[in-house]
């Protein structure tokens, strides 16, 4: 790794204080590359595989950024999408989560971005042919793929290749150019260790107007990510399952009341519930737009706009139609000592999402809701097209 990411412990007050194996220097690593590559700034991602690639995000390029990865490389550089945006943009499928494009003198910054973000692809609808490249993916240009995710941005990278590999030769690159290096492995694992890691932050009584009685518990993670909140209201019983909501973050429908969607009343209905039931808990987990980030969801908004629905907008985009994990929520109640709930959900797959993480889900309680004329479609495809039971 490289040396100024490789300090196994650190000084608090002059204390030596150990570190988990799983925050050191891993997860440093990915968190930095994030705030880099979120910056527009190139980062080097290494795989087991003899090579490393560097990589933009493909939304941030520009002229200078590409000229710059030709003298890395010594060959033009390639556009990487998933598989999903492949799949809109009319590119038979190569076998592997990744495409690599061959990007060529012809496509610029410009039209780099473009292909990388769907909404103006109406307006576009003739493009290609496109040349896919001769190797499948290494390992390393699918993580950077990855980076650009974790960070919330489209996810497509413009990378260049360079032999050499998992190495000195890879440290010396970085260090030579003064680029963040970071482990196709440790971005892979980033979400689920850091989960790992949640630890309660604080907590207060916040009495809200669903319930006078109620506690809001906060959870960081180890890297000093965005946190994770409990809602407790009330008294849960520990001796009987504990009537449970799993929310995921919606700045439009929580904050704003949007009507796009049916968020800021299942999060109120909830509170609601636990109230009357006497006690529970609300994990509200940041997880805006089923994982993608609010800039993404109102990307997604005006696809929607353009007559495609929730999953198919998140898809366009090149995201799966739900890239949230749910490793986050089972953690936090083990935290708070809960192993056995009665989930409050519409959605099956969080049922089995959350015994898959060791989470007694004894129950699917129902909590639905009348559409209307404006989330009608939305809610429609969420049953059509996720199975949510409404």
């Amino acid at each position: 790794m490289n040396a100024r990411d490789e300090t196994p412990e650190r000084r608090i007050d002059g204390t030596r204080v150990s570190q988990s194996p799983r925050t050191r220097p891993s997860a440093r690593s990915v968190g930095r590359a994030i705030s880099d590559i979120r910056r527009g700034l190139p980062v080097v991602v290494t795989g087991a595989d003899a090579e490393f690639a560097v990589a933009f995000a493909a939304e941030q390029t520009t002229d200078e950024a590409l000229a710059r990865l030709a003298d890395f490389g010594g060959s033009y550089p390639t556009l990487a999408i998933t598989l999903e945006r492949a799949a809109v943009l009319h590119i038979p499928p190569t076998g592997a989560d990744v495409t690599v494009l061959k990007i060529k003198d012809k496509l610029d910054s410009a039209t780099i971005r473009d292909l990388s973000d769907p909404t103006a692809d109406l307006a576009n609808p003739l493009r290609g042919p496109f040349a896919t490249a001769d190797a499948p993916p290494s390992a390393a240009v699918t993580a950077a793929v990855e980076l650009c995710k974790l960070a919330k941005l489209l996810p497509a990278a413009v990378t260049t290749s360079i032999a050499g590999g998992n190495s000195p030769h890879a440290e010396a690159f970085s260090a030579n150019n003064d680029l963040l290096l970071v482990s196709a492995e440790s971005i892979g694992r980033f979400q689920e260790s850091m989960a790992d890691t949640l630890v309660q932050v604080t907590s207060a009584r916040v009495p809200l107007a669903g319930s006078e009685i109620a506690e809001v518990i906060a959870f960081r993670p180890s890297d000093g990510g965005t946190e994770h909140l409990a809602v407790v209201v009330g008294e849960p019983p520990r001796s009987s399952a504990v009537l449970t909501r799993l929310h995921s973050e919606c700045f439009t429908g929580d904050l704003l009341e949007s009507l796009r969607c049916d968020c800021g009343t299942q999060l109120r209905a909830a509170i609601d519930a636990l109230a009357k039931e006497g006690g529970g808990v609300l994990l509200y987990l940041a997880q805006e737009g089923r994982g993608i980030g609010l800039i993404n969801k109102l990307r997604t908004y005006r696809l929607q706009d353009q007559g495609f629905d929730t999953y198919d907008a998140n898809e366009r985009l090149g995201f799966e139609f739900d890239e949230r994990i749910f490793e986050p929520a089972a953690r936090m109640l083990g935290l708070l000592g809960i192993s056995r709930v009665c989930l409050l959900t519409n959605n099956p797959r969080k049922v089995e999402a959350l015994r898959h993480c060791g989470i007694d889900v004894v129950e699917r309680v129902p909590h639905a809701f009348p559409a209307t004329a404006h989330n009608a479609h939305y809610l429609d495809a969420k049953a059509k097209r996720a199975g949510h039971i409404l």
